[in-house]
């Protein structure tokens, strides 16, 4: 519950955008991982390829990504951030760090903000599992 209310607050510091969860959860892989094909993407968010292919089209059409043929295999495409999907996620993530810069300096002790940070390697690790 407390990553939930986390995320919500992360998102309103961040302002709106027209994406849903799943569409930000691709942008946030591409940009972190770089080109994949479709079928990778789906593997990687444990949806169908059906799914993702709806996620892609969403995305797509709001010119968030690009599709180019792989030049290791011409029948699949490789999707990657387009450059306004790679401006939004560099607003976005300056918006938020610096929100939670301020945040942990202005209300919490260096002894705090060390606990956090292990609480934050613990739940990364968690999410492997």
């Amino acid at each position: 519950m407390v990553v939930s209310r986390l995320r919500r607050r992360l998102k309103e510091v961040a302002g709106k955008h027209e994406m849903t969860p799943s569409q930000v959860s691709v942008v946030t892989r591409l940009d972190r991982g770089g080109p994949a094909s479709a079928s990778d993407l789906a593997a990687a968010e444990r949806v169908r390829p059906q799914s993702m292919a709806t996620v892609l089209a969403g995305l797509d059409e709001q010119g968030w990504i690009e599709r180019r043929p792989d030049p290791a295999d011409g029948r699949k495409q490789l999707v990657s951030l387009s450059r306004s999907g790679q401006r939004w996620m560099t607003e976005n993530r300056s918006l938020r760090d610096e929100f939670l810069g301020h945040a942990l300096q202005d209300h919490f002790s260096e002894k705090e903000r060390q606990t956090i940070l292990q609480a934050c390697a613990l739940l990364d690790r968690l999410t492997t599992l």
